[in-house]
């Protein structure tokens, strides 16, 4: 069993994508508001976001099975109580820390599919991501939204990732992905909008080189206003939030994306788990009911399906450190106006597990994937998953 914190430049390094993501140069809010004014994307094609949860997010207590006593038993010393979950069903409930999920769940807007991971799963937190990032159960050297971008025109707008790394995923034969900063899509404010543009303003007196940066400063704030009401003036709240917000934000500006992605991580929950979850899942809650109000506000309301993963689940039974080391499947979320909410798969039994002791896969993520493929980015799902036909649809 590995126990170890979770290190993106490692996994990174090890899947051979730093060089390719180092290569990547940020999107600019330029670029990006050109982008949404000349070509937009078409009203009513579907967007997917991906949000991943670096580390091992705990399925069994972001999903709760609260009635099961055999939770209960296993987990005595972090077994969620009463107070601390939602219940949604007679036998399942979210973490108390996911309100917005609850409701969004309630309005049908949460798809919650069980028992997802692959055969006989890997508890390395690299080669397990590889392994989801790729679509991949025997090695290869492309991302799955990659050999997607690798069939389509191109452009450096197809699919865009939110933070500082380019994630494996995105990373094609032919075509990568692009980034944007968080931080890199802001403009002034304040009483300072008001006094920066006029720097902009042309004078007979200048030199012809003053003249070209007075033109280039004006050019800036001119394609800003195109789409200066839905960028954030300064994104706010958790790290995730303020990924979420950039998103919603372009989204609803209309820059030409069909795939994003932002991620969460230090999900790697081997001592004091209750807290640090707790508390990671209310970001992640927080965040996204922030950006269902902001989508669902805008013109691309019914075009957006949200996933929420993890490399794995954890182990059944907690540890001494009041923690969970390694496990196998757990529950994947996809959240959207369009998604049939509910639930998909089997839930994975608690008493009758695989040779390991580790929860069984009840859903292969592969199939996930194939409903995204399918219903979102209308491509075939064998043309991007080699020798893989299977697609849940909950759309």
């Amino acid at each position: 069993m590995i126990n170890c914190e979770f290190d993106r430049r490692s996994f990174l390094k090890w899947t051979g994508a730093g060089i390719v993501a180092a290569m990547t140069a940020p999107l600019t809010l330029d670029s990006l508001a050109e982008a949404a004014s000349s070509s937009p994307l078409p009203s009513k094609t579907p967007i997917l976001v991906l949000v991943t949860l670096y580390g091992g997010n705990d399925g069994l207590n972001m999903v709760v099975p609260y009635t099961d006593p055999v939770y209960k038993s296993v987990r005595s010393n972090i077994a969620l109580s009463s107070s601390q979950v939602l219940p949604f069903s007679s036998t399942l409930a979210f973490n108390a820390a996911m309100p917005s999920m609850k409701e969004l769940f309630a309005r049908r807007k949460v798809a919650i599919v069980q028992g997802v991971s692959y055969p006989n799963p890997n508890l390395s937190h690299f080669t397990s991501m590889a392994i989801w990032q790729t679509a991949s159960l025997t090695g290869t050297s492309s991302g799955w939204i990659g050999r997607w971008l690798d069939q389509q025109p191109h452009s450096p707008f197809n699919a865009i990732g939110v933070g500082s790394t380019l994630p494996p995923a995105f990373v094609g034969e032919k075509a990568v992905a692009s980034m944007v900063d968080v931080g890199g899509v802001q403009l002034p404010w304040g009483p300072v909008s008001s006094v920066l543009p006029r720097l902009g303003d042309a004078s007979p007196s200048e030199a012809t080189l003053e003249a070209a940066a007075a033109t280039s400063i004006a050019d800036l704030f001119e394609t800003a206003k195109r789409v200066g009401p839905h960028i954030p003036k300064s994104p706010t709240g958790s790290y995730i939030a303020q990924q979420l917000a950039v998103v919603s934000a372009l989204i609803n500006a209309g820059v030409p994306t069909r795939v994003w992605e932002v991620n969460l991580s230090s999900f790697d929950t081997h001592t004091g788990e209750v807290g640090d979850q707790n508390s990671l899942l209310g970001e992640v809650d927080t965040a996204i009911g922030a950006f269902m109000k902001s989508i669902s506000a805008g013109p691309r309301s019914n075009d957006v399906t949200l996933m929420v993963y993890s490399e794995f689940g954890r182990r059944v039974g907690s540890n001494a450190s009041d923690g969970t080391d390694h496990g196998t499947s757990a529950p994947v979320l996809l959240v959207g106006n369009r998604v049939k909410g509910g639930l998909y798969g089997e839930q994975p039994s608690l008493r009758h597990l695989d040779e390991n002791g580790n929860l069984r896969v009840t859903t292969d993520f592969r199939s996930v994937y194939g409903g995204l493929l399918h219903d979102v980015l209308a491509t075939p799902v064998g043309d991007v998953i080699e020798s893989w036909h299977s697609a849940l649809s909950v759309h």
